[in-house]
């Protein structure tokens, strides 16, 4: 009996899928949906809290926001599976309207500021578990990497090339522990 084909954007030698056949489209099945909300939602808070006023780091102008959307929209041309189906569920749901919330449409709910670096640590760190649970290990690597320079790239969109600051290096470094890079 043999044993059933495992969807991976990888062969096991690290290489695409063989010549006319191609690695079988990624479901999200293997994910539950607040794990998916987690996946699909973590790039853009990464830009919404890098691109964030703080204390110690350069005002961010339009350039962090648009570097921020660059980032995620180059995940389409990543060699993973997962990346491009975070990517496509992005704009996605940019595509509809907002649903009807009970407080009314797209609101955002209660809870923690969406620009408050400890939440978007502690969901890294809960990605990143769900990820080694669920991803096959090149997905999941390469999601991680393409969120942390996500990061990068909005902490590096001053024009005038200033050199990080060190709250932007430290954020790039808790960014980098909490997706397991480090």
């Amino acid at each position: 009996m043999l044993a059933p084909e495992v969807p991976m954007s990888h062969s096991l030698a690290g290489e695409p899928p063989a010549a006319g056949r191609r690695a079988a489209p990624l479901t999200t099945a293997a994910y539950s949906a607040t794990e998916w909300d987690l996946l699909t939602g973590l790039p853009g808070r990464v830009v919404t809290v890098a691109a964030a006023p703080a204390p110690g780091r350069p005002p961010r102008g339009v350039a962090a926001g648009l570097a921020g959307l660059e980032a995620v929209a180059a995940g389409r041309a990543f060699d993973s599976d997962l990346v491009r189906a975070v990517v496509a569920t992005i704009y996605a749901r940019h595509d509809e309207p907002a649903p009807p919330t009970r407080t009314g449409w797209g609101r955002r709910r209660r809870g923690p500021a969406p620009t408050d670096p400890v939440v978007l640590l502690a969901d890294c760190r809960t990605a990143t578990r769900v990820l080694r649970r669920r991803a096959d290990p090149a997905d999941s690597a390469a999601y991680r990497q393409w969120v942390q320079s996500v990061a990068a790239r909005v902490c590096r969109a001053d024009p005038g090339g200033a050199p990080l600051s060190p709250v932007d290096q430290r954020l790039l470094d808790l960014l980098g522990v909490a997706l397991g890079l480090r």
